[in-house]
């Protein structure tokens, strides 16, 4: 039996795209060492927490939307839960079908707070074993989704979450012998039930399925439910109760009249009930209002509106607008919904619209508004130079209270990272009344503030999904203002974070999609374009094509060449990455040779301590043991690591990844014992510097067991292992990896010191 040792690998770093992060090691146990592409637009990097033990029943994934006020039980609620009881999957559209149960319908009628009640009235009753929400409004959000329910129900592995997207949906499958499981998943806002092919739960008899969207289709497979409009007497019952909360009684002739006025449009009908309340009119006065609202506005408006939306309907959410600007913090509430008007609808994590580009874009709107007051004793020109005060993360969640008290969005920052839901056709009606260049600076804004409220190591999922989400909408409400003057950064960040969240073939599609859009808006030759190839090329090697990857490349190397020159930055990174897939597609000795000519230009270039220079250094000598020469490799390793400890000190992650490789080589070299020497002083140093937890510990404790057996102790080695592994079972989990390998080199190694082989 071969031991199935643990090494570390090659570590690459720096530069405008090169991939790879020349410092701490991956927590994989299986080789190489890096973390994703470091481009121009953002540095990319890969951290997989923990994997947790399986979560114990009832279980909920995911957010329900909270509960609107003064909810109304309606006649749907009754057929949902009789089409629901047989187990079978339910669509909820707006008045035509879905696999399921399929609410339908137009916007606004409350399509996602019928599921929602469905949702908590079940979970609340203990009918549910989990209950997994999941905001479906594409493919990928959807497979995010069932990737966080495997992480969470099933313990499986976080770093490969297509891999455990699917293992959730095998997992619903009905199983004979299995305990049943009754859960329940909701689709929310499926947009293109093209979507769900391939990802629509499985039929069973405890399993139940609902979905909502505003599409029709045939291909939705399941029993549809239409919601519509507010009958008359529901209208009545929801304006009465609404303001009833509030001590407000208006006469019932008058309700019927404005719910008639708007349509009995569910989402118009709750602004109108937040007005009365805040302003304190009476319903006849606020109707006299919309009246004069939808005649102007129909003056300026096209003659059919969006989404089924009416010139009253509009009239109501643009009083709401306009009342909320004039309360405090004044002037903010319209900037505030502007920007959020290009993103998720589905939830908006706080600290996007708390971040400094949106603080910024406050801060002009008030400025220009003149919304700050002004002393009195101030000339005009002292006014006009006056620097603004900036507006404080405190008054921008002030702004988003005002919209919620209007009824405007929903904000509920006890879940922040969907903390604010604003409907989608309070969206479309504000970005609608934009100008274009309002629109297109607006659209930047929102990715300017979605790139700030990304992490640069993504350790929390559910977020890093929430800004995906966000995102995706953002690419479909901003149009082309994403690619001018030039390409966005956040279009580069979504698409590494699908990435770096384990989903590498999504994150191909992704670079596929954008080298194409950015080739059409700046050209082929534009260096967003050359960027897009770029990533494009290294996604595709993380799919598993090394030899595509190293094609594509090729390639691009050419067209930087043309373009940027020889010396570019940009070039002598994709040289660098070139060398690197050559040698993950088995030409370890072509990669070498690629390394070797590559380091005499950045030398030359860049200087010999320059960080990309080392990380050039550190794949040479890599690439060299790799070829056979593990000696070479040794030798080149103990010259790095002089130089890693001069420029960086004896505590950086990559000085420390440095003293590792030099004792794996100089093991390969046939010097066991040195190596088990090098890596008990790495040991102690990663635990001082990391914490004895840290995969980088753990890793190091792996390859000192190794060669201590190597060096002929199998029983030291024995005994390290035994160690280890409880530990490693603790931090990652009894199902990962890892802890089969751990198992096979335990039983190894007790089968060399002579003992029974046990795990």
């Amino acid at each position: 039996m071969l031991d199935p040792t643990v090494f570390e690998g090659a570590l690459v770093a720096g530069g405008e795209a090169q991939y790879g992060a020349d410092g701490g090691d991956h927590v994989d146990f299986r080789g190489g060492l890096f973390s994703g592409p470091v481009t121009g637009k953002g540095d990319h990097h890969h951290y997989y927490g923990a994997r947790r033990p399986p979560a114990a029943w009832p279980h909920q994934v995911g957010v329900i939307p909270p509960r609107a006020g003064s909810f109304q039980t309606r006649a749907e609620v009754v057929r949902l839960r009789e089409a629901l009881a047989g187990g079978q999957a339910a669509v909820l559209v707006g008045q035509d079908t879905v696999r399921g149960q399929v609410l339908s319908g137009m916007g606004g009628v409350g399509k996602t707070q019928l599921a929602a009640d469905y949702a908590r009235t079940a979970w609340q009753a203990g009918e549910l074993d989990v209950l997994v929400w999941i905001t479906a409004s594409s493919a990928t959000a959807a497979a995010s989704g069932y990737a966080q329910a495997a992480v969470e129900i099933l313990g499986a592995e976080p770093a490969d979450r297509e891999t455990a997207a699917r293992a959730f949906l095998a997992w619903l499958e009905p199983k004979a012998n299995a305990a049943p499981c009754r859960w329940l998943v909701v689709l929310d806002d499926v947009t293109d039930p093209a979507d769900l092919n391939g990802l629509w739960p499985p039929a069973g008899p405890h399993g139940r399925t609902l979905v909502t969207t505003r599409r029709q289709d045939a291909a939705l497979a399941g029993r549809l439910i239409k919601v519509g409009l507010f009958t008359e007497a529901e209208s009545l019952a929801y304006l009465t109760a609404a303001l009833g909360a509030r001590s407000r009684l208006e006469p019932d002739e008058q309700l019927i009249g404005l719910a008639q006025d708007l349509g009995h449009l569910p989402l118009a009908l709750s602004q109108a009930a937040a007005y009365l309340i805040d302003a304190g009119i009476s319903a006849s006065a606020y109707r006299a209002l919309l009246a004069d609202r939808a005649a102007s506005l129909a003056d300026a408006a096209p003659e059919v509106l969006p989404d089924g939306q009416t010139q009253t309907a509009a009239a109501a959410w643009s009083l709401s607008v306009d009342r909320a600007d004039t309360l405090r913090p004044a002037g903010l509430a319209r900037p505030m919904l502007q920007l959020a008007a290009f993103l998720s609808p589905n939830g908006i994590p706080e600290t996007v619209v708390t971040s400094a580009p949106a603080l910024a874009h406050l801060t002009w709107h008030r400025a220009e508004d003149g919304s700050q007051a002004t002393p009195q004793h101030m000339s005009r020109q002292e006014e006009r130079d006056r620097t603004p005060v900036s507006v404080t993360a405190n008054e921008a969640a002030g702004a988003l209270r005002v919209l919620h008290r209007l009824s405007l969005i929903d904000h509920t920052p006890a879940t922040p990272h969907q903390a604010i839901r604003v409907h989608q056709l309070i969206q479309r009606a504000t970005r609608d009344a934009l100008t274009p260049d309002q629109h297109d600076r607006l659209a930047r804004t929102a990715g300017a503030a979605l790139t700030a409220a990304w992490p640069v190591i993504e350790r929390d999922t559910e977020l890093a999904q929430a800004l995906r989400a966000n995102a995706t909408t953002l690419t479909r409400t901003a149009g082309d203002a994403l690619y001018q003057p030039d390409a966005h950064t956040v279009l580069y960040r979504a698409g590494r974070s699908l990435g770096e969240a384990g989903q590498a073939t999504a994150a191909t599609a992704h670079f596929q999609r954008l080298t194409q859009t950015t080739s059409h808006h700046l050209g082929p030759d534009h260096p967003d374009t050359l960027t897009a190839r770029h990533d494009l090329a290294y996604w595709r090697g993380e799919t598993g094509d090394a030899a595509g990857s190293a094609a594509a490349f090729e390639e691009l190397l050419a067209d930087r060449v043309r373009v940027l020159g020889e010396d570019h930055p940009d070039t002598l990174t994709t040289r660098h990455n070139l060398a690197w897939w050559r040698g993950e597609a088995e030409d370890a000795a072509g990669a070498a040779a690629a390394f070797e000519e590559l380091l005499a230009d950045e030398v030359r270039v860049l200087g010999e301590d320059h960080p990309d220079t080392l990380t050039t250094r550190h794949n040479l000598a890599y690439w060299r043991g790799e070829a056979g020469d593990a000696a070479g490799a040794a030798a080149a390793f103990e010259e790095l690591l002089a130089d890693r400890v001069r420029v960086l000190g004896e505590d950086h992650p990559h000085t420390l990844a440095t003293r590792s490789n030099v004792a794996r080589w100089q093991g390969e070299a046939g010097d066991a014992a040195g190596a088990a020497t090098a890596l008990e002083e790495l040991l102690a140093n990663r635990v001082r510097v990391l914490g004895e937890d840290h995969p980088d510990a753990l890793t190091t404790r792996n390859n000192l067991a190794h060669w201590l057996g190597e060096a002929g102790d199998a029983a030291a080695a024995a005994a390290a292992l035994a160690d280890l592994l409880p530990h490693t079972v603790r931090v990652l989990g009894e199902d990962h990896p890892n802890i089969r390998h751990i198992r096979d080199s335990l039983a190894y190694w007790r089968g060399k010191a002579g003992e029974t082989p046990r795990v």
